[in-house]
């Protein structure tokens, strides 16, 4: 049996890191606009040319972008975790097999004039981590069918917190590696994350 390659682990090292160090840079951007762009332009500038990206070899050429709603502060809130009684759950991916993770409490809040409710999970199939996956009433029609993530803080996804409480914009709302390419296995929101009204904010089809 052979170990992985090495180039493809230092690619893929390198990928995690350039995201940290971006969302790092977002967090300390005192305009959540500016931050949002910084982060769609790194993104795409990713997407064109890393070895990493999600998008198929084939696919990278001709890319022209990602395409997102318009930055709305309507939908940039921050959110109160309240802590629920710990739940082992399997939820589905775009594989044929679920992902173990762990219910770590609700997170709540209010965005455009609307109270929602997110379920948090902990990643404890690989390397821990806050997880936060949501399906809204855009899926399928305008943003990807299977939903998109808020956060991953175990691949650098973190928008940080404010007086103890998670920060949450769904401007910064992004399709899974599964979207772009069938090749990826990604988990995909799990029942109690999938919300009825349409979040027209983030990354679009």
């Amino acid at each position: 049996m052979t170990g992985p390659d090495a180039a493809e682990v230092l690619d893929l090292l390198d990928w995690r890191r350039r995201i940290a160090e971006l969302y790092a840079r977002v967090r300390v951007e005192n305009d959540p606009a500016r931050g949002w762009t910084l982060w769609r332009e790194t993104r795409d500038r990713m997407f064109r040319t890393h070895p990493q990206s999600p998008l198929a070899t084939q696919a990278r050429a001709s890319f022209a972008g990602l395409a997102y709603f318009d930055y709305d502060p309507r939908w940039r809130a921050t959110a109160t975790l309240r802590p629920g009684d710990a739940l082992h759950l399997e939820i589905p991916t775009s594989g044929e097999d679920p992902m173990a993770i762990e219910r770590v409490g609700v997170l709540t809040l209010e965005v455009a004039g609307a109270a929602v409710e997110l379920e948090a999970y902990w990643l404890t199939s690989y390397g821990g981590g806050l997880f936060v996956p949501f399906r809204d009433a855009t899926a399928g029609n305008t943003t990807y069918g299977a939903g998109r993530y808020l956060l991953d803080t175990v691949k650098g996804a973190d928008l940080g917190a404010e007086n103890g409480a998670v920060v949450l914009d769904f401007n910064f709302a992004y399709n899974p590696s599964c979207s772009y390419d069938p090749a990826w296995v990604c988990p995909l929101a799990p029942p109690a994350n999938r919300l009825d009204i349409a979040i027209e904010a983030g990354e679009r089809l």
